[in-house]
């Protein structure tokens, strides 16, 4: 037998969810959330919208991100949102959501397929800007939407003025990374 202990690591490689500052700017790995994605089976649209309102999950329309006191969600297609809950309490989140919206919807494990970097400065239009093609000037807290970084298709959510979350593929943590970075250190 190994005389080695396995130990989680982020998708940036660290023991610890890891914080970059630059200037104004807050770059902070995120692992303590929980992600699914939920999508409506074929008719089953009302049961699940029943279903999501009597556990407190909000489902927003499109282009939207919405939060309730457990779990948040973004809109990501018709009848489908990537839902979110604190780890710590989720960790399993698919096997809490599953037998509460049993065959009305189809619940699929995400946490460890994304890296999640909440940005917070006073102005990130700017750093949106030589990123991508999101208009945040345009799109204000609330909104939610698929964009590329460094050719990489990432989720971004407003959620509230001078903050966002960027959700883009764990394997490509540390390029994503090294673009916020590189962008940031353009501006500050």
């Amino acid at each position: 037998m190994a005389d080695f202990v396995l130990k989680p690591l982020s998708p940036l490689g660290h023991t610890t969810a890891h914080i970059t500052t630059i200037g104004p700017l807050t770059i902070a790995e995120n692992t303590a959330v929980a992600l699914a994605s939920l999508a409506s089976r074929l008719g089953q649209a009302g049961d699940v919208a029943g279903i999501a309102a009597r556990l407190g999950l909000p489902l927003p329309v499109a282009g939207h991100c919405a939060t309730g006191a457990v779990y948040s969600a973004f809109w990501l297609g018709p009848q489908q949102w990537m839902v979110e809950a604190p780890f710590v309490s989720h960790e399993d989140i698919v096997a809490q959501l599953k037998p509460q919206f049993g065959e009305a919807a189809s619940i699929t494990e995400q946490t460890d397929a994304w890296v999640r970097f909440d940005l917070a400065a006073p102005d990130l239009p700017p750093l949106l800007e030589r990123l991508c093609n999101y208009d945040l000037r345009k799109h204000g807290p609330g909104c939610a939407s698929r964009t590329v970084i460094e050719h990489l298709g990432c989720y971004l959510v407003h959620r509230a003025f001078g903050e966002i979350t960027l959700l883009g593929p764990r394997s490509s943590a540390r390029s994503l990374h090294h673009a916020l970075m590189t962008a940031a250190n353009s501006l500050y």
